[in-house]
């Protein structure tokens, strides 16, 4: 057993030794180079600012819809892509929004139609994904639902 396993070393011992070669002699120049510029431009993201990054729509009735535009501008020094705008719940829908490129210094905007649901103050999220350095912005809306003062009462009877 003991001479097997100093076989099995010696011969990963000169497998290991016949690849000496210099590697530094393999590196090819232009490679770096391309690969240096290519990791400065990585590090250069777009940076989405908003004009408002929180929407009161103040006291509403319940079951009024209404609606809001966010207006934001692309302040880095790349390309903004928005890939998704997701929300809290299904209440409040996002729309009217670009999927195509926004260059620096360029604006854009998007539509939050909230439909007015739940009780008393209420505060949503939206969820803009893009590709910032963060991945992910978040604007909110909020309101004050008010009841219909001509919807019908409905009385609980005492037990």
């Amino acid at each position: 057993m003991k001479k097997v396993i100093l076989g099995l070393g010696a011969i990963c011992l000169l497998a290991f030794a016949s690849c000496k070669e210099d590697a530094t002699k393999k590196i090819n120049e232009s490679n770096v180079a391309a690969a240096a510029d290519r990791d400065a431009v990585s590090s250069k993201f777009p940076v989405l600012q908003f004009v408002e990054s929180e929407h009161d729509f103040g006291e509403i009735e319940r079951g009024t819809s209404v609606e809001t535009v966010f207006k934001y501008k692309n302040t880095g020094v790349a390309p903004l892509v928005l890939t998704n705008i997701g929300t809290s719940c299904g209440c409040t829908v996002p729309k009217d929004w670009s999927r195509e490129p926004l260059l620096p210094g360029a604006e854009g905007k998007f539509t939050v139609k909230y439909n007015g649901s739940g009780k008393g103050a209420v505060a949503k999220s939206i969820t803009i994904t893009a590709n910032t350095e963060k991945g992910s912005e978040i604007v909110k809306i909020k309101a004050f639902i008010k009841e219909d003062p001509n919807a019908a009462k409905t009385v609980v009877p005492k037990k």
